[in-house]
């Protein structure tokens, strides 16, 4: 039995059966999709053990399929990430062995989101995007009250970026919920926002933006995270005076104002924060930790500080002992 990091996180069974999760090019016995950002699923055509709505969400995202299938040995759970996320609960049919991987994960209940609800386990394989002890995030219902206000309160129109799939559906929620006079969004967001919308109960106002859209003073534009610095975002802002806003966890820190370009950031975040990341861990209780992603050495030595025999996982390599 084993835990190793390739492509994708790979979990070895008793048996020699292959567990690979969110690789680019998945190749084990069974493969786990935890969701549909593009550097959790394969880049593709694949089957592989997921939500049926992430299925839904990589197929619109890509055009290219990812069909899903179940596995009597894993058992999906809501990850509270995004739309569709799931964290692997994989169980070893011969030793009871019990390993789960959170992907991205957010135990916050958030919109239509509702928190992850972390399980016992016996080997934690966790994300640490926030795992370093500045990264405590605001409660989640002052920071959307305070960006509502602030969309209340802003006359000239405003640039919104989030990530395509996750703050981009919250970020329309939120501006409706302000009453904007208009609301915009692209058609990266819109393949996503119409998945999202035949799944769950939920619903978004924006219209499609196009080259003959003209913004003026109440409006807001929903845009990838992505276009934020590309050209003819900032001619746009420069044109009709739109104040640009970022949202994110690194918001925390005021560095990410300047590195993005933003006008304004709000610690808006999809992810477990510090506290939540050490109290996850603690819910699992497991034997073992694995931290991947992000703060990977500096929360796995916060872990071990804390009792837990804990390991950052580093790529390719070839033997536990390899640490």
């Amino acid at each position: 039995m084993s835990v190793h990091y390739r492509d994708g996180i790979e979990i070895t069974l008793s048996d020699g059966t292959r567990v690979v999760c969110d690789a680019d090019h998945p190749d084990g016995d069974v493969n786990v999709v935890s969701h549909a950002h593009g550097d959790h699923f394969p880049e593709g055509e694949s089957t592989a053990v997921c939500s049926p709505l992430t299925a839904a969400l990589a197929t619109a995202r890509r055009d290219v399929p990812l069909h899903a299938r179940t596995d009597d040995r894993i058992e999906l759970l809501p990850a509270g990430h995004v739309a569709g996320s799931r964290a692997a609960l994989v169980t070893d049919p011969d030793d009871g062995t019990r390993y789960l991987y959170t992907g991205d994960v957010c135990t916050r209940s958030r919109f239509y989101l509702d928190g992850f609800d972390p399980p016992e386990a016996d080997v934690l394989v966790v994300e640490t995007t926030y795992g370093e002890p500045e990264y405590v995030f605001p409660d989640h219902d002052t920071v959307a009250g305070e960006i509502v206000s602030w969309l209340q309160e802003t006359d000239e129109p405003v640039l919104l970026f989030g990530y395509a799939l996750g703050r981009a559906q919250k970020l329309q929620l939120l501006a409706e919920a302000a009453g904007r006079d208009r609301l915009f969004t692209t058609d990266a967001v819109f393949r996503v926002n119409d998945v999202v919308s035949e799944f769950l109960d939920v619903s978004f106002a924006a219209e499609p933006y196009t080259s003959e859209t003209e913004l003026g003073p109440g409006d807001a534009l929903v845009l990838p995270m992505t276009t934020a610095r590309i050209r003819w975002i900032e001619t746009l802002a420069a044109e009709t005076g739109a104040t640009k806003a970022g949202f994110s966890g690194w918001a925390v820190d005021d560095s990410y104002k300047f590195r993005g370009d933003y006008d304004v950031t709000f610690p808006l975040s999809d992810h477990c924060d510090f506290e939540e990341l050490c109290a996850l861990v603690d819910a699992v209780d497991p034997g073992r930790v694995y931290t991947q992603h992000g703060s990977t050495d500096a929360f796995a030595e916060t872990l071990t500080r804390r009792g837990f025999e804990a390991t950052a996982l580093r790529q390719n390599q070839t033997a536990l002992g390899d640490f």
